[in-house]
Formats: C-alpha cells, sequence, structure tokens
C-alpha cells in the first residue's frame, strides 16, 4: 500500500505543480500588463528615481505568492482530476482497485494528501503571502511614494479616559510617514470637540508628531458653540496606536495574516466599531486551506468512470467548472453573508460544506453503484 501511496501522491503533486505554473505564467503576464501605466511616474520626494520595467516585473514577482495561495485549491482540483481521469481512462485505477485500494482507503488516502496542500495553502498565506505582500508595497511606495487604501484611506479608533478619537490616514511611506492625516476627538458625550487636520506626522513610543498642522477647537454648550482655528507647525497627540496597527490597517484584508486579522478584529471590538467584514475574512482564512480537502474528494470519484480517450479533456474540463464554480460561490456567500448579518464562520465554511456533501454522495453513488 505504501507503494501505491508513493505513486499517486507522486503523480498529483507532478500534476498540481505543472498547473500551478501554467496559472502563475498566465496571471503574471496579466498582472505586469495591469502595471504598464504607471511605468514612467516618480515619487514627488524622488523625481529622479522613476517606477522603471524593471520594478514593475519585480513587484509582480513579490506578489505570486499571493496568487499562488489564491490559485493553489483549483489547481489541487485540475490537477487530481487529470491524473484520477488518466488512470481511469488506462485502466490503471481499476488494476490497484483489484490490488486491494478499496474506496474507504482511497477516500483516506485523498483526504491525507489533502491535508498535505491544506498545510502548505496555511503556511503560504499566512507567512508568504503577507510578507511578500508588504514587500511588494514597500517597493512600490519607494518609487511612487506612498501606500494607499482606496480613496478613503485607513480609518482607526482608539478610546481613552472621557475622550474618543477617530483617525483617518489616507497613505503611509516606506519610511513610516504617514500623510494626509485627519483626526477627530470626540467627549464622553460623543460630541464633537476638535478636528486636526495635518498633512504630515510620524510615529514614536506613545506619540505622534504631526507637521502642518490646522486644528479647529468646538468650545461652549449644546446649544451655542464658538469654534476657533488654529494653524500650528507640530501638534503631539499620545496614543496607543502603532505604525504596525495603522500599517495592518493599509493592508487588503484578503492579504493579511490570520493572527494580524484577529488582532485587528479584536481592536474594532475593543473601540466599539463594525468588524464583520475583516472578521468575516477571518474566517475565510481559517477556512479556505481546508478547500483543498474538499478539491481531493471532488476529485476522487473521476477516478471511478469508464471513458474512452476522446472524452478526457471533457472531464477535467468539467472539473475546472466545478473548481471555477466553488470560488464563485465562495465570494457569492461573502457578500450574501455580509448582507444579511449571517455568523461570519458559517458564510465562510458554508461553501465548503455543500460541496463536501455533494462530493462524498457522487463518491458513494459510483462506489454503491460500481
Amino acid at each position: 500500500m505504501k507503494t501505491i501511496r508513493r505513486l499517486i501522491y507522486r503523480e498529483v503533486f507532478v500534476a498540481v505543480g505543472a498547473v500551478s505554473l501554467a496559472f502563475l505564467g498566465l496571471f503574471y503576464f496579466f498582472d505586469v500588463i495591469d502595471e504598464l501605466s504607471n511605468i514612467g511616474k516618480a515619487s514627488p520626494l524622488n523625481p529622479q528615481m522613476p517606477y522603471e520595467l524593471q520594478h514593475a516585473l519585480l513587484y509582480v514577482l513579490l506578489l505570486v505568492p499571493v496568487r499562488w495561495y489564491e490559485l493553489l485549491p483549483i489547481a489541487v482540483l485540475i490537477g487530481a482530476v487529470f491524473v484520477f481521469a488518466r488512470m481511469a481512462q488506462g485502466s490503471e485505477y481499476t488494476i490497484l482497485r483489484t490490488s486491494g485500494l478499496g474506496p474507504w482507503r482511497s477516500l483516506r488516502m485523498m483526504l491525507g494528501l489533502g491535508v498535505l496542500f491544506a498545510a502548505f495553502t496555511f503556511a503560504l498565506g499566512d507567512y508568504l503571502a503577507p510578507l511578500s505582500s508588504k514587500a511588494a508595497q514597500l517597493l512600490k511606495s519607494q518609487y511612487l511614494g506612498q501606500t494607499k487604501l482606496g480613496q478613503t484611506g485607513a480609518w482607526l479608533k482608539e478610546k481613552q479616559e472621557q475622550r474618543q478619537f477617530a483617525v483617518n490616514v489616507s497613505a503611509m511611506s516606506e519610511e513610516g510617514h504617514l500623510k494626509g492625516i485627519r483626526l477627530f476627538e470626540f467627549n464622553d458625550q460623543g460630541h464633537l470637540v476638535n478636528r486636526i487636520d495635518a498633512q504630515t506626522g510620524h510615529m514614536s513610543e506613545g506619540l505622534w508628531v504631526l507637521q502642518q498642522v490646522e486644528k479647529l477647537q468646538m468650545t461652549g454648550t449644546t446649544d451655542a458653540k464658538a469654534l476657533s482655528h488654529q494653524t500650528l507647525a507640530t501638534w503631539e497627540w499620545p496614543t496607543s496606536l502603532r505604525a504596525e496597527r495603522v500599517s495592518v490597517a493599509l493592508l487588503r484584508p484578503d492579504r493579511m495574516g490570520t493572527l494580524d486579522l484577529w488582532g485587528y478584529v479584536q481592536h474594532l471590538d475593543d473601540n466599539g466599531q463594525n468588524s464583520q467584514r475583516y472578521e468575516l475574512e477571518f474566517w475565510r482564512k481559517v477556512f479556505y486551506p481546508l478547500s483543498c480537502l474538499v478539491m481531493m474528494v471532488l476529485a476522487l470519484p473521476f477516478a471511478y468512470l469508464h471513458f474512452r480517450s476522446d472524452s478526457i479533456t471533457g472531464y477535467v474540463f468539467m472539473g475546472v467548472m466545478i473548481g471555477i464554480s466553488f470560488f464563485l460561490l465562495n465570494n457569492v456567500f461573502g457578500h450574501i453573508g455580509r448582507l444579511n448579518q449571517w455568523q461570519p464562520w458559517l458564510a465562510a465554511a458554508a461553501p465548503s460544506l455543500i460541496y463536501s456533501v455533494v462530493s462524498l454522495t457522487a463518491f458513494g453513488w459510483l462506489v454503491l453503484r460500481r
């Protein structure tokens, strides 16, 4: 049985590696095309250092682990379907069955292989992909000047004694300097008392030092408010928000590590903010590697089919469409869960549970039928 396990594992590893290389090459080309619009641009601080083609190629190369993490489960499905379909076509799997490879033993074998792929997917998405994504952002900010998050920047909130603060950071440079800072201070009744706008700033231990500050202070009673305006060269804000927290907020949730997501969810909950989006991404990070198990179970029924050589491509194409439908359903459940206020873990786990039941049903039906 060890010989059979090594044979199947080797074939599946080779096929998954070939499919992954093909997908990564295709997406690398598409990502390079997307980056061509930035070539020739430069940071206002370093106009002599424009963003050139070699920088774009390196930037896209640093995003390869992110793409691999996104594509690995579907590559596992396509590679496994191809191996099992080819073995069924040549009656190799029939010979293995007569040699003692029963259906439940083969299922356990495939689940063991799926666990290996799931562990690799977790390590890739939780360690290598976030590090490479941060390195890619730092590289791009070195030549284009800053790291942005959409049009609105990153919003953070902090509670202090009898005061609350909401702060917006539009961008952060590779050295950790902040740009486009807006800070709103509220009293314990929730009334706005100060608004501070700063063009730049930097963080030190327990302190934000803001430069080129416009401060608007509101004084007086609720019925009669008075406004005072100040222009300051610098202004210091004592806070526990560190550079790591801001950099996490500037990252896309799907490119954050599991521990970073969990810590950021706790930060949002502690400050009374809506954490549903990040909580959903956390649970998707938890369940996403397990989709490799689902893919292996989905591929196993193809070993019990009988077909001619001219129809193998059709079955492989069927496997591709099943994998695509799984990821489409995964995204749809995420949006539906957010709209209907579902439990985040349920919205993240539902597609895997549905496809697991379908694949086990198909496997059981083929085993009983044949």
